[in-house]
């Protein structure tokens, strides 16, 4: 039974789930936009919403949590200064996903997933 499981599995043991999830957020934040699968797409997006809302906070420790998520020192200092003038008066809704043409090999519904 999968029920009130909210976090999908992506067919992967936790912890490579969870390293798969950090690089992906890490990239979105670095690039702005990363073509993935639909599935990793729905998935890395509460992620990436969760470091905006922290560096919308601003503080120490927030600071601190999003330095143990993200792998790029450098990234998370730009990520704080940067966000308050791009999304200072948003309360949410941060990405956007697009879905694009299934991939070639497998068959995959793609998503392109970026920040607005």
């Amino acid at each position: 039974m999968r029920h009130r499981c909210r976090i999908p599995q992506l067919s992967k043991p936790a912890d490579q789930r969870k390293a798969l999830l950090r690089a992906l957020t890490t990239e979105l934040i670095r690039n702005g936009s990363i073509t993935t699968t639909r599935v990793r797409a729905k998935a890395v997006r509460s992620e990436v919403e969760r470091m905006i809302t922290l560096a919308k906070n601003g503080s120490l420790a927030a600071r601190r949590q999003a330095l143990g998520y993200l792998y790029d020192k450098q990234l998370v200092h730009t990520l704080f200064e940067q966000v308050d003038e791009r999304y200072g008066d948003r309360q949410g809704g941060y990405t956007r996903i697009y879905r694009t043409v299934n991939r070639r090999g497998d068959n995959a519904e793609m998503a392109i997933i970026e920040l607005t």
